[in-house]
Parts: C-alpha cells; structure tokens; sequence
C-alpha cells in the first residue's frame, strides 16, 4: 500500500466469523434505519443534496457487488445489468450513471426488488467471506472501506430522511417522541474558554487501522497560542443572535452569506419554526419546542462565520481543531452517537466539567475555517478509487468531529468532513475560537 491508497492497510489475520460478523452488522444496521419508513417515503428527493432512501439502499449494495464480488468472486454475475447506471453515484470511471438530480424519478425498481438485490449481494458476500479468494492480498482493505462507506451512508440517511419529511405539511414523525425530546428548561452549561498553547504541531492520521486518504500524509503545521471554548453554541445562545438582529445586520457576514441570507430569506437555522408560543424546530420526532440547552445545528459555514463575529470571536482551524483535540482527550467527553438513536444532538449537563472540552465528537459536525484541501504530500489513488475523495478537493471547507447521526465507531480526531459553505441539511453546528 502508498500514501495515496484510501486506508491503511489492515490485518488478514482477522478472523472470517469477525470480518462476517461486522459486515451484518453494519448491513443490517442501515436497514433499521429504513424500518420506520413508508415505501413512499424512500422514493422522494426534494432538493439535489438529498437522496432518497431507496438509492442509499441500492447505492451501497452496489458498492460491495462492483468492488469485491465482480472482481474476488469467480464467474460472479451481477444481479441485474441495469443497476450499475441507476446506482453508480459519481465515478467516472465506472461508466454512465443516472443525474444526481434525477434519483427522484427512479420509480423502478420497487423497494422490494432493491431489498430482493440488498439479500442477493449479502448472500453472495457470506459465500465470498468464507472462501479462499477473501484471503488476496487487497480483499481486507476493499472490505474496510465498502463497510466505512456504508457507515457514511448511513449518517447521511439519518440526515435526508429528516429532511424528507419535513418537506411534507404533515410533519410526520420518524420515531415517536421520548419525554427527554420535550424538555425545554433545562440550565444551560457553563462556557468557558480553554488555552491551548501554540508552536508546531503534527498532524494527521498515524496509526495501524482505517483511514481515508485525505486524512493521510501527516505533517508538521504552525500555530500561534490560542483559546477554544469548552462547549458547542447553543440554541440559546444562538437564539440572542437572532433577536440582536444577527440575520439584518450586513456587518456580521462575508459577502456570499449576506447575498444568501437575502435571496434565501434565512432568518433562522433550517428547520427553526416561530409559532405565536414560541420557537419551534423540526425533528425526526415531529414538530416539537426549541430545546434552548441543546447545541445548535443545521447552520451553514456562512452562518457559523456570522455568529462568531457577532460573539466577538471566530471559528477554529481545522489544524486549531486537531491540535486542541490531541489536548483534551475527547473520548473522556464525547457526545451523542448514531447508536443512541436520539437523532438528535444533545445538551451538556449542567454540572459539566469547565475544564473539559465537551462533545468535540458527536453530536454536530463543527464547522472550521479551512479550505478542503490536500495535506502536504498528498497523493490521489490510481483508478475509481481515486475519486472517492481527492476530486472534492476544492471550493468547499473542512467540517470536524462527527454528530449525533454518525456511527461512533466510524469517527476518528483525523475525520475530515467537507461541504459547501451554504450547506444546512447535515448536522452542523459551531465551536467558538479566539
């Protein structure tokens, strides 16, 4: 393996019943996430960003029948000759595939005929997994990155339903409501800010197990002394933006934010809904009231960048971000996972530790101001592989530490995350710097 595969490469010593094993796992697990759904709901795309369920489903089968049946298999045949162009989502080297826009149309195949191909490649995945042709040389690395594939997958499903649903006029629930969802008066954490002391600084990932490529070739970087705030933002907090009149003062944003925040009419972030009692804000449990303890998310770059000013600080580095995570040991402190099935990020206790940096992973993404580019010596992979990252690499900025609808074993302090600076639907939220 080279610096510039996607991952580093992993143990074939691992047992078959493991490698087995965690494959249903993680199989059956995007599943569950589908459970809760009605056929029609897996078919709708109201927006480009967002897939519909169905082709999440289809999707990542097709990863594992075009990465390692087709080519480990002998004499595999594809279940079906159409799927490659339906389900192949931007790989130019694979061939033709259906517009992004347009996964929406896909009426056909029906739901169950794309469970019917779900089966028939897990199937033939336990067949290949208990063979001597998962023993090559490259198997085990092909197998690691189809399955964090399909953990990204399943966070962006958590997201895309969410966003599914809302569009409807009957703010349908995904998941009844538990009592916790509805308080709204908890105590709001204390916000403290941390020191963290500059000079050069390694980073990247270095170490025996999974990466993406983008994470690799770690490197010195330069940083002067600074301070990171030991919590997320709050809606609380946010919401004193709002009412300051942080949406209607041009002063506070970059100049495409404030040329948004115009022609969008964002007053608020995505999902936020003002009511005569109140503030409002849609959830995979329907409609409920503003918990203000909880950290505030689906905030675009532009809106992170906005606040920040207002509050008289700024966002992170993305190097700042790694840095201080080094520092404070975060799984000590870490959030809400995808495994809570709260779907929901989730407030700090108010007796919090003021000298821990809290939930630097899960609950929301944490926005930063750095440009998605390639680490110092970065190579793309050879072949389709090589557009699983390194094409993306350009006009989007770099997001850390995972949310609430990110597996907690897919994430990793060398995570990088990348969306364009106006996007809201994802779990993102903001940690302050100065």
């Amino acid at each position: 393996m080279t610096s510039a595969s996607l991952l580093t490469a992993t143990p074939l010593a691992a047992a078959t019943d493991v490698l087995l094993t965690r494959y249903q796992a993680v199989r059956h697990q995007t599943e569950a996430l589908c459970r809760p759904l009605l056929p029609e709901d897996t078919v709708v795309q109201p927006v480009i960003d967002v897939s519909p369920p169905k082709w999440h489903l289809a999707h990542t089968t097709w990863f594992f029948e075009t990465f390692l049946l087709a080519q480990f298999q002998p004499g595999y045949q594809v279940f079906h000759p159409d799927y490659a162009f339906l389900f192949n989502s931007y790989y130019n080297s694979l061939g033709s595939r259906v517009n992004r826009a347009d996964r929406g149309t896909l009426s056909r195949p029906a739901l169950d005929d794309v469970y019917a191909y779900r089966a028939h490649v897990d199937e033939r995945m336990r067949e290949l997994l208990l063979s001597q042709a998962a023993q090559a040389e490259d198997f085990a690395s092909l197998l690691e990155l189809g399955l964090q594939h399909e953990q990204q997958h399943q966070e962006l499903l958590v997201t895309d339903i969410k966003y599914i649903l809302s569009t409807s006029p009957l703010a349908p629930a995904y998941l009844p409501a538990s009592s916790d969802s509805q308080e709204v008066s908890r105590p709001l954490p204390a916000a403290a800010w941390l020191p963290v002391a500059g000079g050069i600084h390694r980073i990247g990932y270095e170490g025996a197990g999974f990466c993406f490529d983008n994470e690799q070739a770690p490197h010195e970087t330069y940083v002067a002394d600074f301070e990171l705030q030991n919590r997320l933002v709050t809606n609380a907090d946010y919401l004193r933006f709002i009412e300051a009149g942080g949406y209607a003062d041009f002063r506070y944003w970059l100049g495409e934010g404030w040329e948004l925040v115009q022609q969008q009419q964002w007053a608020a972030p995505l999902y936020w809904v003002q009511k005569p009692a109140g503030w409002f804000r849609f959830t995979h449990h329907g409609l409920l009231p503003l918990d203000l303890a909880a950290p505030v998310t689906h905030v675009s770059f532009y809106e992170a960048d906005a606040y920040a000013h207002w509050a008289g600080a700024r966002l992170p580095t993305e190097q700042e971000w790694e840095i201080a995570a080094r520092q404070f040991r975060p799984e000590a402190a870490a959030g809400t996972f995808l495994e809570s099935r709260s779907f929901d990020p989730q407030p700090l206790p108010a007796d919090a530790d003021p000298t821990q940096c809290h939930q630097l992973l899960g609950d929301v993404w944490e926005w930063t101001y750095s440009a998605y580019h390639p680490y110092p010596g970065y190579e793309r992979a050879a072949g389709a592989l090589g557009e699983y990252n390194g094409k993306f690499m350009l006009n989007q900025l770099v997001l850390r530490g995972g949310s609430c609808a990110t597996p907690e074993s897919h994430i990793r302090l060398t995570y990088r995350n990348f969306f364009h600076a106006d996007k809201r639907w994802q779990f993102t939220g903001i940690r302050l710097a100065r």
